[in-house]
């Protein structure tokens, strides 16, 4: 008989009912200041080899986000300097959405020199996933955001990157407005071979 309550099948399941989210779809409320510590500890049990931390989070409350929006639009401007009204408008509503957000930042060369970039990258990757299935854990739900906008100079400057970092991502948590379907997953068969 499958015990249920297993921990082992307990964190499967909730892999299994994760969902990616987008930002659009996410409404208060939001985790609140315990729940956001518990997901940043998450967080900080992602392997480390080296134990040099090569990543950072920046929570964006909600008193910056249009200090955020003005570098979304300022991004979009550095890509399209020909970019209309709308557009800029419609980039600096992307900052808006979600009830928390943080930008996840790589370090991809301080430090010590010896852990490859892909490492460090892949830090950051378990980072984040323990972030949403804790966030998940904690009945909410969850998104990973990217785009264009976190290669410029207009994000960099906000964030105060470092020369060596970039900016990798935002995460979103919130409440999701409706429920999507869920998708299909590949089986192991479909991603696993023997040498």
């Amino acid at each position: 008989m499958v015990d249920l309550h297993h921990p082992a099948n307990v964190i499967l399941e909730i892999m299994r009912d994760r969902r990616q989210v987008s930002a659009k779809r996410l409404i208060e409320p939001g985790p609140a200041s315990d729940q956001i510590e518990a997901i940043f500890c998450a967080a900080a049990q992602a392997p480390d080899h080296g134990v040099i931390r090569p990543w950072r989070f920046v929570q964006v409350p909600h008193s910056a986000r249009d200090r955020l929006g003005e570098a979304f639009a300022a991004a979009l401007r550095e890509r399209n300097p020909d970019a209309t009204a709308q557009q800029l408008q419609d980039a600096r509503g992307k900052a808006m959405h979600g009830p928390f957000l943080a930008l996840a930042i790589a370090d991809l060369a301080g430090k010590d020199t010896n852990i490859p970039a892909a490492e460090r990258l892949v830090s950051l990757g378990c980072a984040l996933q323990n972030m949403l299935l804790m966030a998940y854990a904690q009945r909410y739900a969850a998104g990973l955001l990217s785009g264009m906008a976190l290669q410029s100079q207009a994000l960099r400057a906000v964030f105060s990157l470092a020369e060596t970092e970039q900016a990798v991502c935002f995460i979103v948590i919130g409440t999701v407005r409706e429920p999507k379907p869920a998708r299909s997953r590949p089986q192991p068969g479909a991603f696993v071979s023997s040498l």
